[in-house]
């Protein structure tokens, strides 16, 4: 009996040692993996939209996981009565600045509102069934990607009729960037509504905060929001985007050289819309001599359909593999690069010709002031075009902390 004791006695003590030597559960070694997006966090907005009639401004990058937002909400039993689309289409499939028609989204039947054509924003008879509006579109944290101005727009349409905004917020894959001159509001356009700089760092949801609280909606307005803050992110957090933003913005590369390279939008440089990997280089036919480098842009559907330059071989610089790690720890967008290339352009009278260079927006509007060209064109250095960004950007930048919702 003993014996049989002493055994029991020993198998219990074996056992409890064995359960102490089990590891705890390993945090991520990348904190990236933890970050749950407005969206991801369903448990903290589906009893708010129980019972009510939905509208929602999506695109490609609306989803829960793998699947689309609007689908998997449908699922879970919510009253979707209408969506509205913004550049590129609700299902993302319309080329950059061409303009999207209504239609009835084939997969759902929910009627969807364009809101990159006809109309900019919702009108009172598109929300006269809509109790509440859901905005969820990843930004990529730039004053001049179109977005940002189609939520304020959405902002004012809620004001205006009463409805409140539930905005899913997501992370700024450029969150650490805060950089460039603030918008001259004399320049005020579809590629920039609000007195911020090219780069602003912030979320979508730390904007809306910002533009209800310093009065930019018309009449100052402020529309009713909700936000669902995204979980375990900071602004210096490196972040991929699980789905591409836009169809010229298809690699973390791109989206990292966007707030550089969209400048050169209103130049005679191609930025390589009309390859698979636009926003990673930079070239003309004129510079042919001058750089080794080159591509051609072709037409892509769904992509370019008449890019720049189109079918003409391109020469320049090769962007893909740039480390941006100097950019990053400067804080800096590259105005270098732009300073670079009308240097070494042949005919520099032609290098700002929007109209030979047939993009969407003239460099006065992207960069946001009236000088920015003219320094370009007098040889200025980088220092002096900086120095002239404040002290605009310094009180940007003290304007911002009163908005963020993350460190």
């Amino acid at each position: 009996m003993k014996l049989i004791l002493l055994n029991l006695l020993l198998v219990i003590v074996c056992c409890s040692c064995a359960t102490a030597r089990v590891p705890a559960k390993p945090e991520p070694a990348n904190r990236e993996a933890t970050i749950r997006t407005g969206a991801d966090q369903t448990e903290k907005y589906l009893p708010y939209l129980e019972g009510k009639r939905v509208g929602i401004l999506a695109n490609p990058t609306t989803r829960i996981g793998n699947k689309h937002l609007v689908d998997s909400l449908l699922e879970r039993g919510v009253k979707i009565v209408k969506a509205f689309g913004p550049e590129h289409g609700f299902r993302g499939d319309a080329d950059a600045g061409a303009a999207v028609g209504d239609a009835v989204d084939a997969k759902t039947g929910i009627p969807v509102i364009s809101l990159y054509g006809k109309k900019s924003k919702p009108s009172k008879e598109d929300l006269a069934d809509v109790d509440i509006m859901i905005f969820d579109v990843q930004d990529v944290g730039t004053r001049f990607y179109t977005y940002i101005n189609v939520m304020g727009r959405i902002m004012e349409a809620c004001a205006e009729n009463n409805k409140e905004l539930l905005i899913l917020d997501r992370p700024n894959p450029n969150g650490y960037l805060v950089d460039g001159p603030v918008l001259d509001m004399r320049l005020k356009s579809g590629i920039g509504a609000y007195p911020i700089p090219i780069a602003h760092g912030l979320t979508i949801g730390e904007l809306a905060q910002m533009i209800n609280g310093e009065g930019w909606l018309p009449g100052k307005i402020k529309a009713k929001i909700r936000i669902i803050p995204v979980a375990n992110y900071t602004h210096d957090m490196p972040y991929e985007l699980p789905v591409a933003p836009s169809p010229n913005l298809n690699t973390q590369q791109s989206i990292l050289l966007y707030p550089s390279l969209c400048l050169f939008e209103g130049t005679i440089i191609s930025q390589g819309r009309g390859t698979r990997y636009p926003f990673t280089v930079l070239g003309a036919p004129a510079l042919k001599g001058k750089y080794d480098f080159s591509f051609t842009p072709v037409s892509i559907k769904g992509m370019s359909a008449t890019p720049l330059h189109k079918d003409q071989p391109c020469y320049g610089l090769d962007l893909r593999t740039y480390d941006m790690s100097e950019l990053i720890r400067k804080r800096e967008i590259n105005i270098q690069w732009m300073i670079d290339l009308y240097k070494a352009y042949p005919a520099p009278a032609r290098f700002f010709d929007r109209a030979q260079s047939n993009q969407m927006g003239d460099i006065n509007k992207l960069a946001g002031v009236y000088d920015f060209k003219e320094q370009i064109i007098a040889g200025a250095s980088e220092a002096t075009i900086r120095k002239s960004w404040e002290p605009g950007l310094s009180q940007y930048k003290a304007l911002r902390k009163k908005y963020l919702l993350y460190p």
